[in-house]
């Protein structure tokens, strides 16, 4: 098994895990890939012997199709890489705007899970809380969060014992 690696990663570090939020997240792609369907359905209605709609409802498909692109790739490129010195959250915000952070295991004080509601034990997500002294790192969306929760108990407990 080869060893993971990343830009910025420290001497000595290693990557425990990787973990992104849930897929649902791109809901808002879905959302608008639908409403480019019904918008593109509009015209079709309302002149229906004119052979051009059909190309205007292809052009919406294809449109919505691009939205819901769009939001896969900011979910595909926004992870959370956990080391066994620090949390990494890389945050996708555009087409070429990125937000990185970085927070120590050494300042973690407590790390909570949550499940927010019905449809997100349906699912299977909820919200991690990491508290430190400068401030709460909140992760919505979390797929399998007692896991994820456990692992970064086991990790920073590993790194407060170090």
């Amino acid at each position: 098994m080869s060893k993971l690696s990343f830009d910025g990663q420290r001497e000595g570090e290693e990557v425990q895990f990787i973990f992104r939020r849930h897929i649902s997240t791109i809901n808002k792609g879905i959302f608008f890939l639908i409403f480019m369907i019904g918008l593109g359905i509009i015209p079709m209605i309302a002149w229906p012997n004119d052979s051009r709609m059909f190309w205007v409802f292809i052009g919406a498909i294809v449109v919505g199709l691009f939205g819901l692109g769009y939001a896969y790739m900011l979910w595909y490129f926004s992870f959370y890489i956990v080391t066994n010195k620090r949390i990494r959250q890389i945050n996708q915000k555009g087409l070429f705007k990125k937000n990185v952070v970085d927070l120590g295991l050494d300042k973690i004080q407590s790390i909570s899970v949550s499940t927010p509601g019905m449809i997100a034990g349906i699912c299977g997500y909820g919200i991690i809380l990491i508290q430190t002294n400068v401030g709460d790192l909140v992760i919505s969306k979390v797929p399998n969060p007692t896991r994820i929760h456990n692992k970064l108990q086991n990790i920073a407990m590993e790194a407060e014992n170090e």
